[in-house]
């Protein structure tokens, strides 16, 4: 059983510091630093998270290489990571939650901010997590698992008996994805190296694509929605295989991408590059498919906070099955 923590409140005073790993300039995973930061003020419709886990995905490490810096640009010292895991620390009394809630965030500020002791996040981004839910599994899941919702409900508008490809099945947000669409019953196909098929397939999927081998975009047949959560395809490579009335989602946020998205919503084979939104209603959402046994959790390695640079470099060398989490304390 997973232990409680007593509830506690902490002083909140100007003078009050919190360790943090920021980067103060774009770069490889040496600019990445342990440093005391302020603990961060929590405003009306907020509460104050003491993060147990967060974990790591690859809009952090493109964010730090200054990759993306045309979408984010510059603001330093930023502390990198999306997800939280933890206990709420300060809330207001009219909020859902007390002070020692065991929760999980998607944090809603653009710059991140979960790799610290603290961190603030809107109320409505924020999600009570069940008893039964270790605190490492809750960090894995927020951006990736909201980005595969998202993706295949909302973009995707999957629908029970819908045929759906994932590329990238074995990944962070291809392994929630390929559950997600056997929870809403849809026949699902993986995409991945040969190494994860026996994984995909124990996710659900029905047939299994190794990539280096067989290139889906040349097939005969076609699918109702094409999710690529590698980043590897485009609209113009799936279009062909995509169904009369078929839609393409990809995670991949660059300008091409953005193009695609305006260019192809009136065309019956739509195509969409999609980011996701925090929303607590979607975190409880996958916190309701994990306690109903159809979202397993896998993680491929944990790391303590302080060696954030050592789990970048573990995430940009392509992790083929899971997710990286990083360790804040124990529990």
């Amino acid at each position: 059983m997973t232990q409680q923590t007593e509830p506690r409140t902490i002083d909140m005073a100007p003078a009050s510091v919190m360790q943090a790993m920021v980067y103060d300039d774009y770069g490889a995973t040496e600019v990445l630093h342990q440093t005391p930061r302020p603990i961060p003020r929590r405003l009306p419709g907020q509460v104050l998270i003491e993060v147990w886990a967060s974990s790591v995905n690859p809009i952090d490490y493109r964010l730090r290489s200054g990759e993306m810096r045309g979408f984010l640009p510059g603001g330093f010292p930023r502390i990198p990571g999306y997800d939280v895991a933890g206990t709420i620390a300060e809330c207001s009394p009219d909020a859902p939650f007390v002070v020692g809630d065991r929760v999980m965030a998607f944090l809603d500020s653009v710059r991140g901010g979960a790799c610290a002791e603290y961190a603030v996040c809107a109320v409505d981004c924020v999600a009570k997590l069940p008893d039964e839910m270790p605190i490492d599994e809750a960090a894995a899941i927020p951006l990736a698992g909201t980005t595969a919702l998202q993706s295949l409900r909302d973009h995707g508008k999957l629908s029970r008996g819908d045929r759906v490809l994932i590329n990238g099945a074995s990944g962070g947000v291809g392994m929630f994805a390929v559950q997600i669409a056997k929870a809403l019953e849809c026949h699902v196909d993986a995409v991945a190296s040969e190494d994860n098929r026996e994984f995909c397939l124990s996710l659900g999927a029905e047939r299994f694509f190794d990539y280096a081998t067989v290139d889906f975009t040349q097939s005969q047949e076609s699918w109702d929605v094409v999710f690529d959560a590698a980043g590897k395809s485009s609209y113009l490579q799936a279009r062909d295989v995509l169904a009369a009335d078929g839609r393409y989602v990809s995670t991949e946020p660059d300008v091409k991408g953005m193009l695609t998205t305006v260019l192809t919503w009136p065309l019956s084979k739509s195509g969409t590059v999609m980011l996701a939104k925090p929303k607590a209603d979607d975190l409880r959402e996958l916190i309701g498919l994990y306690q109903a046994g159809k979202l397993q959790v896998t993680i491929d390695s944990r790391f303590p906070m302080t060696q954030v640079a050592q789990a970048h470099q573990r995430a940009e060398s392509g992790v083929d099955r899971g997710k990286v989490v990083l360790l804040h304390r124990s529990e």
